[in-house]
């Protein structure tokens, strides 16, 4: 008699960064949560419970926790449109005359933004640690920053690995958000006090190395898993621009401050090759692992060409985020589009983790 070997299935959520762009990502989630709810006749899923594994990056990190503690997808998108414009009271300027004019007063105005931010975080964090989340919930978490005294990166994490020594463990996740969020120029650094009570640390923005956190994802995954496991791994965008420069001429290659836009284009830069480079580098590794690794990015839409004008990092008004969180129920429909395909493995996988997600509630809040 030929015994059949049971295989585990390790469920990971990654969450890229991008600002206030996370409006877009928590509208996403929602509007396929919603979707479900309705074709299931239940309420409140409580998505996060799907998933062994969530790291986010960036605005990915807010999104990450808040799904981690069983906090509802309104309560997120609420906190975006409601907090967004004390967050970040002025856009950082792309052009010199008004460079000039703010370059007094940016760093007190990203003193504001951070007070806001921690305040908001706290509204709705209400002081959970690490420890805490691990303790109720028992979902792994895996936070990106970047440590200042050395330059090092920095990944917050609950002890989901064997080999854990809990050093994250009385980290607040406001203070984890607040690590991970601190983009420089756009916000303050983020000044922590140390998990063993003597001195401080100071973060700043974890999408300088790891704004797409799929190798951290498949890193801890492996990690938690042993040969012959299936991992599966899914990847959720911010509503990035459309990617690419046509350089017609020589001459066009000596760009200066102008025509970066003050650096302001730097970051998308970053954002849409860390995307493309992270994922296929995943998708390699996961051949040589001896685990069945599935790397699915939620699929999209491209952008229609008046959203160009909502896209920036620190766009704060409420006619962007009605365009982001619009954008995001109509790229949701693509998810569903493929999830009713049985030829579609991403779209099975989809399918599963909200056909089979439970219901918020009970002794699963933290």
């Amino acid at each position: 008699m030929t015994v059949q070997k049971t295989v585990n299935t390790y469920r990971v959520l990654c969450i890229d960064g991008g600002g206030m762009r996370g409006i877009y990502s928590a509208a996403y989630l929602h509007s396929l949560v919603s979707i479900y709810e309705g074709s299931r006749n239940i309420s409140n899923i409580d998505i996060g419970k799907s998933f062994n594994l969530i790291s986010g990056t960036s605005t990915g990190a807010i999104l990450a926790c808040a799904l981690a503690c069983g906090i509802p997808l309104p309560k997120v998108i609420a906190l975006y449109r409601e907090k967004g414009p004390s967050i970040f009271p002025e856009k950082v300027p792309t052009k010199l005359m008004k460079l000039a004019v703010q370059w007094p007063c940016r760093s007190s105005l990203n003193k504001k933004g951070a007070e806001a931010l921690r305040a908001a975080l706290d509204n709705e964090l209400v002081g959970i640690t690490i420890d805490d989340l691990w303790q109720k919930r028992k979902i792994g978490l895996a936070i990106p920053a970047v440590e200042m005294s050395r330059h090092r990166s920095w990944v917050f994490k609950t002890p989901h690995l064997p080999n854990s020594r809990n050093r994250d463990g009385k980290f607040t996740l406001t203070d984890v958000c607040m690590a991970s969020t601190a983009a420089p120029v756009f916000r303050s650094m983020a000044w922590l006090p140390a998990p063993d009570g003597e001195g401080s640390l100071v973060f700043v923005d974890g999408g300088l190395w790891a704004n797409n956190p799929v190798l951290i994802g498949l890193t801890d995954a492996l990690g938690m898993t042993k040969e012959g496991d299936r991992i599966e791994i899914f990847c959720l965008g911010t509503c990035p621009p459309p990617s690419g420069d046509q350089i017609a001429s020589e001459s066009e290659v000596h760009r200066g401050y102008a025509e970066w836009r003050m650096g302001a284009d730097v970051a998308n830069v970053a954002i849409a090759a860390q995307q493309y480079a992270y994922d296929n580098m995943a998708v390699m590794i996961g051949r040589h692992v001896g685990r069945d690794v599935n790397i699915i990015r939620f699929p999209r839409g491209e952008p229609a060409a008046n959203l160009m004008e909502h896209l920036d990092l620190d766009e704060t008004s409420e006619v962007s985020m009605n365009a982001l969180v619009k954008q995001g129920q109509t790229d949701a429909y693509e998810a569903l589009s493929i999830s009713g395909r049985p030829d579609n493995k991403d779209g099975q996988a989809i399918h599963l983790i909200f056909q089979t997600a439970p219901v918020l509630g009970g002794d699963t809040d933290v």
